[in-house]
């Protein structure tokens, strides 16, 4: 069972990530049941109506939770399902593991004036009841270390190289070099540091959110194309000549390894997320002067990038999150031992793609 406030209509990686694992899983022969925003009343967050926030789950949850009797219970986020998820595993002394996704400390103090030490202190008392805490990068691990965590596993991310490919440049007709920004239109995503970035091509912005009409009214010389799914998604990007990818606060960005299927550079600042995904003068360009990288990415080898993607199958993504599960024994067995993993074998038809 995976617990996850979030879930469609939302369009982000954390979506994609979680689609994509429960889809593969399944292909690898689990029964796996999601439990969503979908189960459960709800109602928009205020400042972000695409995120659905369930009211007063506590009873249905604790319901569907025993009646399929889980084997094994991932709670993937900290919004209201997760903490009745993990309020009720703790009650019932069910082992359970978690994951972080998001830099979420850096998300709030973008809107609020919340210290980052109160964000990670209850960060850390939420995941620090679970068997582990998945993480997705190596320095993501290595930050969350030195602010105390302790139950920490990897869990790479993953991309379908068969919807993510190199396809036709001209399916966009604008003044090249094309410079494209994927993915949530929000504070936190640093879109004004790719805006105001200077260049001398066009630039296009893939995607919707709440600073999407703020944007588009002060930058009237970029293209914003709102939401792009599947295949429509990846010819958008495969049209790009570079990838920009300006968040300083995300812990992966699956967008990244998106477009590098897709034969795509990527420019990025050299920080947590980016620095495990994109290699330096191979796969795209890190540098504090966001400009500077892009027009450094564009010297790089497409199919080095294609090559690097070709690695990064959902199913080894799913294996790997496979072995970090632990069954739901009682919490006073203490911790299980690591699952043997079984050798990844690809199922015969590809799993959906999902909005990245």
């Amino acid at each position: 069972m995976i617990v996850t406030d979030a879930w469609f209509p939302q369009t982000n990686g954390v979506v994609s990530t979680l689609a994509q694992t429960a889809a593969w899983l399944g292909r690898f022969g689990h029964e796996v049941r999601m439990l969503t925003p979908r189960n459960f009343r709800s109602v928009a967050c205020p400042t972000y109506p695409e995120i659905r926030l369930s009211l007063l789950p506590r009873k249905a949850l604790q319901c569907a939770i025993a009646a399929f009797v889980p084997q094994a219970l991932h709670i993937a986020t900290e919004g209201p399902l997760g903490l009745a998820a993990r309020r009720y595993c703790l009650r019932q002394r069910i082992r359970f593991t978690t994951s972080y996704h998001t830099q979420f400390p850096q998300y709030v103090r973008a809107r609020f004036p919340i210290p980052l030490f109160m964000s990670y202190w209850a960060l850390r008392r939420f995941h620090g009841a679970a068997v582990r805490c998945m993480v997705s990068t190596g320095s993501v691990r290595d930050e969350l270390r030195a602010r105390g965590f302790r139950n920490l596993a990897t869990w790479r991310r993953g991309v379908d190289t068969e919807v993510f490919k190199p396809m036709p440049k001209d399916f966009l007709q604008l003044p090249r070099p094309i410079a494209a920004y994927v993915g949530r239109v929000a504070i936190e995503k640093n879109i004004d540091a790719f805006l105001q970035m200077p260049w001398s091509g066009s630039k296009i912005v893939i995607g919707d959110g709440p600073e999407r009409a703020r944007l588009e009214a002060q930058h009237s010389d970029v293209v914003f194309t709102g939401y792009r799914f599947a295949q429509e998604l990846a010819r958008h990007l495969a049209a790009a000549d570079v990838m920009v990818f300006p968040s300083r606060t995300d812990t992966f960005g699956l967008v990244n390894l998106e477009a590098m299927a897709c034969g795509v550079p990527v420019a990025a600042y050299p920080v947590t997320g980016p620095i495990d995904v994109i290699e330096d003068g191979v796969t795209g360009a890190l540098d504090e002067d966001l400009g500077a990288a892009a027009v450094r990415a564009l010297k790089i080898d497409p199919q080095v990038c294609r090559e690097h993607a070709l690695r990064n199958g959902w199913d080894v993504s799913t294996r790997e999150f496979e072995a970090n599960l632990a069954p739901c024994g009682s919490i006073d067995a203490g911790r299980a031992p690591r699952p043997q993993t079984p050798s990844p074998q690809a199922p015969p038809d590809p799993a959906p793609a999902e909005p990245a």
